[in-house]
């Protein structure tokens, strides 16, 4: 079967390139095939065929299940992570039936509520920072963004199992902080259990330590139905499918876990390198901090969510450093024909999100950061696309942007930062997803004075 454009570095060097430096692999490899090339890499079978091109992932995308099935077996290499029952692995119907069940809890009323727990979160973890000493801020972010899931999605707040739940998941999220550790997951020949101080042996016995936590929490909240509880979990455990079924005990382990990984890890992430762009860039700030001063105190989440500098900050954070590298592999299913190249069945592709957002034509300079870029111009869902698309769109997109537009604003409005180190951020692999290789160190210099606009003394 000939492929399009095979990147001619012998298999093995690629698949150690693509765990340890996937950014310098995907740029090196565009140098030479702008559009579309095959690549040897790990965690797709042997060959994918990577695509960076607007409208081919538009035509991928908008014929799903027709002449491309997005096959949750060819995102395997989750398995050790998030379960057989992840709607990151379930296929066609089951599919359709765990997103059907997984989608309301995030839209909704429900968001104000969660706004106002995620500023009083940020609030809570960022006023026990010491003065003048330097910290992680994706390590903060990363606590910000715990909290947030454990109290929405699993309805935990305090208490020993809550306390207990936090550090164990920490552990378990840093297994695969590094390009290095990141190896456990794409070459299962690591994947040894060689008792408790191996890597993979900690890791499973986290995982299962974890797994009791959970099944223990939802056997209680079986036994103590109580309707009037909106956190994810609850909701989850009362939703009905079409055939008047519900999630059974391993189901809802498999998606906590998943709503975990997703919206734990990638959302600390986008939230760190929004500080660094935001302090790199002291015009981009002010700018921010212009808008921000026109809500008064923030205490309407929504008005705050709906601020457009704001808005395009979070969407050009996303766009220069997506968290997510890929799209959901799509299989071919018959012959096709993508950008004058004839793929045959079972070609795996998939739509390479940090390429497409590199693109000269669409975002000149893409190594500059722009906010101004998405108030400019209005890209497609197939140019801008930090959260995949078709039936495999994150479902958490809209959780992910409200915590990241809420803890910036309050962060922003009532800190004054600055970066503790004039070294650039560089985006390196960790686990499945792209983070800042410095962590974002950062100095808080002293409490803001707020100086709030005409517009808002006006509105009050």
């Amino acid at each position: 079967m000939q492929l399009p454009n095979l990147v001619k570095t012998p298999s093995f060097i690629q698949k150690i390139q693509w765990v340890t430096d996937p950014v310098g692999y995907m740029e090196s490899a565009v140098q030479q095939y702008p559009d579309i090339f095959t690549a040897k890499v790990v965690g797709f079978g042997d060959t994918v065929v990577f695509i960076q091109h607007p409208q081919a992932i538009q035509k991928i995308l908008i014929n799903d299940r027709k002449k491309f099935a997005a096959l949750g077996e060819e995102n395997s290499i989750l398995l050790p992570l998030v379960g057989n029952n992840s709607i990151l692995l379930l296929e066609r119907e089951r599919h359709r039936r765990q997103r059907q069940l997984l989608m309301p809890p995030f839209h909704g009323e429900r968001m104000r509520a969660y706004g106002e727990l995620i500023r009083h979160l940020t609030e809570k973890v960022w006023c026990q920072l010491p003065l003048q000493k330097p910290f992680s801020a994706r390590t903060i972010m990363q606590e910000i963004s715990l909290q947030v899931i454990l109290k929405t999605v699993f309805g935990l707040y305090e208490g020993e199992r809550y306390q207990k739940l936090k550090y164990l998941l920490s552990l378990m999220t840093d297994v695969f902080q590094s390009p290095l550790a990141s190896g456990l997951l794409f070459f299962p020949f690591l994947q040894k259990d060689l008792g408790a101080w191996s890597p993979w042996g900690r890791f499973l016995r986290q995982c299962q330590q974890i797994d009791e936590l959970l099944y223990m929490e939802i056997a209680e909240r079986r036994a103590q139905a109580d309707p009037n509880r909106v956190d994810i979990l609850s909701l989850l455990m009362y939703a009905l499918d079409e055939e008047g079924q519900h999630m059974t005990d391993q189901e809802l382990r498999d998606e906590l876990i998943t709503l975990l990984l997703a919206g734990h890890e990638t959302t600390a992430s986008a939230m760190a390198w929004g500080l660094y762009w935001l302090h790199r860039l002291p015009e981009v700030r002010e700018k921010l901090l212009e808008e921000l001063d026109t809500v008064g105190d923030l205490a309407d989440p929504m008005s705050v969510a709906r601020l457009p500098y704001l808005t395009a900050v979070c969407h050009e954070t996303l766009r220069i450093h997506p968290i997510a590298m890929l799209t959901f592999p799509r299989v071919v299913q018959e012959p096709v024909e993508i950008l004058g190249h004839q793929l045959e069945p079972d070609t795996i592709i998939v739509g390479c999100i940090y390429l497409t957002h590199q693109r000269e034509d669409l975002y000149p300079q893409p190594k500059q950061f722009k906010p101004e870029r998405f108030l400019e111009h209005q890209f497609s869902a197939y140019e801008f696309i930090p959260f995949g698309g078709g039936v495999r769109r994150c479902i958490g997109e809209a959780l992910a942007l409200f915590e990241m537009k809420l803890v910036l604003a309050t962060i922003l409005s009532r800190y004054e930062l600055t970066l503790a180190s004039h070294q650039p951020e560089q985006p390196q692999r960790r686990g499945v997803t792209l983070a800042p290789s410095g962590r974002v160190k950062m100095i808080i210099t002293g409490e803001r004075e707020r100086i709030e606009s005409p517009k808002a003394v006006a509105s009050v």
